[in-house]
């Protein structure tokens, strides 16, 4: 009984390593395709997207057929549900480029390879949560740290560019500042997904 017990506790928490890493998978993605953005590039990216949702719905199915989970399960609700939207906005950061014909610069490349590191450490306080709680919260402040990075970068960017907006380039300025956002957002969604496995560890602790 105890055997079962322990196997359905460590199938939640592989379930959460397993949407983790489909999503550093998806945004390396997205990293790779900055430069050259394309529809092949979003079937590719959609692809991993609808991946990690099937991660999702069969840990979902998991948390309404299981009495007893290793974390409370609103948490492992909202881990899942942020990492969801981070490659949410993975997908409408790249959709929006090839739509809106933005091409990539340093701003968006910086950006994008700081949220990719964010991921990273999410995935790694995924991996640590259950042995080493403690040390998935050193991943998940790290992961804070970026996000701050992000949300600064982001400024930066946007003072930029709005300095070298006229009349006649609005429309394009207008349009990279969406996309400068939706990476901003994806970043935001990282930082929340961290403050969900701050409250976790505590509560592990």
């Amino acid at each position: 009984m105890f055997g079962r017990k322990k196997k359905e506790e460590d199938r939640f928490i592989a379930l959460l390593i397993e949407q983790a890493a489909k999503t550093v998978k998806g945004i390396e993605l997205l990293e790779s395709l900055i430069d050259h953005p394309d529809q092949a590039g979003i079937d590719r990216l959609s692809a991993v997207e609808m991946d990690a949702d099937e991660t999702r719905r069969i840990l979902i199915d998991e948390l309404h057929n299981t009495f007893v989970t290793p974390v409370d399960r609103e948490d492992l609700f909202n881990l899942s549900l942020y990492m969801d939207d981070m490659l949410d906005y993975a997908l409408s950061t790249l959709e929006e480029l090839v739509l809106l014909k933005v091409q990539g610069d340093d701003y968006l490349r910086k950006m994008v390879a700081l949220v990719r590191q964010e991921a990273q450490e999410l995935h790694m306080a995924a991996q640590r949560l259950s042995a080493n709680p403690r040390v998935a919260g050193d991943h998940a402040r790290r992961a804070k740290k970026l996000e701050g990075e992000v949300d600064h970068l982001y400024r930066v960017a946007v003072a930029d560019l709005f300095s070298k907006a006229t009349e006649a380039n609005l429309p394009s300025v207008l349009n990279r500042r969406e996309v400068y956002r939706h990476v901003s957002n994806m970043s935001d969604r990282a930082d929340t997904t961290a403050n969900v496995f701050g409250m976790v560890v505590m509560k592990l602790s």
